[in-house]
């Protein structure tokens, strides 16, 4: 047996390097120096650090997409989280129509398109605007449009039905009240026309004492002036209210009242062999000037006692 002296003693191993974290970032150990009994190796160097450069790009895989770059991911993610939003229930007032998607408007006028024409005929007869003024029957004329909406108008052509009879069986009497000056009804007016251009006169002749309607006939009244612009439709809308004040709503003594579309010049250009004498006076006529003044001014001083007669009257209530 060797004696202990002559035994060498254990020689101890290195120390071993901890084993880093994974995650954990690896310098490259700077090169030793190279010693004077050993020669430097720089190919050894260089393979040390692309081995550390293929970690690196390895563990930068485990938070971005391993096919598309950093950018384009997080472009990705923003979309993402702004769908999730427009989703809510909180944002769901916000969203906004995209193309290829109907809207409301869209579904509700493909509901009505789809409606029958059926319906839309029951819809057009239960509306109150072609009954007449008390709501019991339909206007038995038939309308065009005007200028006034809310008064209805007849064209010659009925008027000269009327003349010719063709309503009998359904008219008690038809009052065609010509509201224009004197000297115009003078010059020339429709076969049967009552001249009546002051709205006290029209008063009188009509709701002192009322024309009542037979069983089965109506009582018609048809107004007219110059062009049925303003004269006309004034005095139609004249009796309706004075009728409205003298009877309880809905009931009327005139229910059913027209407008001549066009006035007497119209009904002049258009059918002559009814108008007696068979000529045309216009209002602003050269050898008329003083009647004209003398006229307008009697409107005018008849309206201005109008209407303190009702200012007076509304405080006699009071």
């Amino acid at each position: 047996c060797p004696s202990p002296s002559s035994t060498a003693p254990p020689q101890s191993s290195p120390p071993q390097p901890e084993p880093s974290h994974p995650c954990a970032p690896t310098f490259c150990p700077s090169p030793e120096p190279p010693s004077t009994l050993q020669t430097p190796q720089p190919h050894l160097h260089r393979m040390h650090c692309v081995m550390c450069t293929n970690m690196k790009i390895k563990r930068c895989r485990l938070f971005g997409s391993p096919s598309l770059p950093n950018g384009v991911a997080r472009i990705a993610l923003k979309r993402i989280e702004r769908s999730q939003e427009e989703t809510s229930p909180g944002n769901s007032k916000r969203r906004k129509n995209v193309p290829g998607t109907p809207s409301e408007e869209a579904m509700s006028l493909k509901l009505i398109r789809t409606q029958s024409s059926s319906e839309i005929e029951s819809i057009l007869d239960n509306d109150q605007r072609n009954l007449i003024g008390d709501f019991s029957k339909d206007y038995l004329f038939h309308t065009v449009d005007g200028k006034h909406q809310d008064l209805k108008y007849i064209d010659p052509e009925m008027i000269v039905s009327v003349l010719t009879g063709k309503f009998a069986s359904f008219i008690k009497e038809c009052v065609i009240i010509d509201c224009r000056y004197p000297y115009e009804y003078e010059g020339g007016h429709i076969k049967g026309a009552v001249n009546l251009h002051m709205e006290e006169d029209v008063e009188d002749f009509l709701l002192k004492k009322p024309i009542m309607p037979s069983e089965n006939k109506r009582v018609i009244i048809v107004f007219h002036c110059e062009f049925s612009s303003e004269r006309g439709p004034r005095m139609c809308r004249f009796v309706r209210e004075r009728d409205r004040l003298e009877n309880e709503y809905p009931n009327l003594h005139y229910p059913e009242l027209y407008v001549l579309k066009g006035g007497y010049k119209d009904f002049f250009l258009r059918c002559r062999n009814y108008c007696e004498p068979q000529s045309y006076r216009p209002m602003h006529h050269e050898d008329f000037k003083e009647d004209l003044k003398r006229f307008r001014t009697k409107s005018r001083t008849w309206a201005g006692e109008k209407s303190k007669r009702e200012l007076y009257s509304r405080l006699k209530k009071l």
